[in-house]
C-alpha cells in the first residue's frame, strides 16, 4: 500500500499503483452494462439502431437514423452527473481529476452542440437513470418521435 502526504493529510489508497492501474484499465467505453440495458430495451420496443458511429461527433453510443436521434449512455462518475451520488471526486491527485473531468464535460458539450447543429436530436441517459428509472426511456423516445412527426 502506498501512503501519500498531501498538505499534511494522509491519503491512503487500498491498492498498489500497479493494481489500481489494472483496475482502471478494465473500465470500458463501449458495451457497458447500462448501455446494454438501454439497447435491449430499445430493441424490445421495436427500435432499430446503429452503434458507436465513428462518422458522428462524439461517437454516440446509439444512433437511431430513422429519427435522426443519437443517445449517449453516460457514466455518472466520468461525465459528472450533477447531483448524483456516484459523481464523487477522488481524494488523491485532485488537480489531475478535476482537470480531467472538466475536459470531459467541455468535450461533451462541444460534441452535443455539433450534433445539434447538424440536425441531430441528442438524448443523454445517465447510468443512475438506467439503474433506477428505465421507465423514462420509452417517454424520451416517444417524445422524440412526436417531435419528428409534427
Amino acid at each position: 500500500m502506498e501512503c501519500l502526504l498531501i498538505l499534511g493529510v494522509y491519503n491512503m489508497d487500498i491498492y498498489t499503483p500497479s493494481k489500481r492501474s489494472q483496475i482502471m484499465s478494465r473500465i470500458r467505453s463501449k458495451d457497458t452494462k447500462p448501455e446494454m440495458v438501454v439497447r435491449r430495451h430499445l430493441h424490445a420496443l421495436g427500435f432499430r439502431y446503429r452503434l458507436h458511429s465513428s462518422k458522428l461527433p462524439g461517437h454516440p453510443d446509439i444512433v437511431l437514423p430513422k429519427w435522426h436521434t443519437v443517445i449517449f449512455v453516460n457514466g455518472c462518475f466520468w461525465h459528472r452527473h450533477e447531483g448524483c451520488k456516484t459523481a464523487t471526486m477522488p481524494k488523491s491527485n485532485v488537480e489531475f481529476w478535476q482537470a480531467k473531468f472538466d475536459r470531459n464535460v467541455t468535450r461533451d458539450k462541444k460534441e452535443h452542440a455539433a450534433l445539434e447543429a447538424a440536425g441531430w436530436h441528442v438524448i443523454v441517459i445517465w447510468e443512475c437513470e438506467v439503474k433506477k428509472r428505465l421507465d423514462r426511456l420509452p417517454f424520451l423516445i416517444r417524445n422524440q418521435e412526436l417531435e419528428d412527426e409534427g
